[in-house]
């Protein structure tokens, strides 16, 4: 689970920390998500259980489990909400926190051994454990990395596009 962080000033004036960006099953995007009916058929047919409603509108919880991209969730939608079909990558990908293990001197990989496309490398450093390191074009961002850390220091961001002007 990710850690809100509010500062001091939203504290005293009473605004909560900002909502989380929302996951969309794959497939989804933010205008076809205005033909659910949140009739939840989706949520039921998820192999993984990683599908639930949020204001009536499907949403993705990583800290529960990974995405498969089997379909289920398309094929069980009687609206036209999921767009694409064969989505086989998410337009985020995996990030580690500073408050990783590994980088704060404890060995661990769980995040590595989690990942299906093998994303996620520890590279060598002299005095300490590997360090992680995500290769952004291998991530599907699946989230099967982030539910499996035992301090919660890994969390999906939006995938780094490269600029027009490059």
């Amino acid at each position: 689970m990710a850690v809100a962080t509010i500062s001091r000033r939203d504290l005293l004036f009473g605004r909560g920390a900002p909502e989380p960006e929302r996951i969309f099953p794959p497939g989804v995007t933010l205008e076809s998500l205005a033909a659910c009916t949140g009739c939840g058929r989706c949520v039921d047919a998820c192999p993984t259980q990683i599908i639930s409603l949020a204001g009536n509108r499907p949403s993705l919880d990583f800290s529960v489990g990974e995405c498969t991209f089997c379909g289920e969730c398309r094929s069980a939608c009687p609206e036209p909400v999921f767009q694409f079909a064969d989505v086989t990558r998410y337009q985020h990908v995996a990030a580690i926190a500073d408050h990783c293990l590994a980088k704060n001197n404890v060995a661990c990989q769980s995040c590595r051994d989690s990942c299906p496309e093998l994303a996620i490398r520890f590279q060598p450093r002299i005095g300490g454990p590997f360090l992680p390191v995500v290769d952004e074009d291998a991530c599907s961002g699946c989230g099967a990395c982030v539910g499996i850390c035992p301090v919660g220091a890994v969390h999906v961001s939006a995938r780094h596009q490269e600029s027009a002007n490059a």
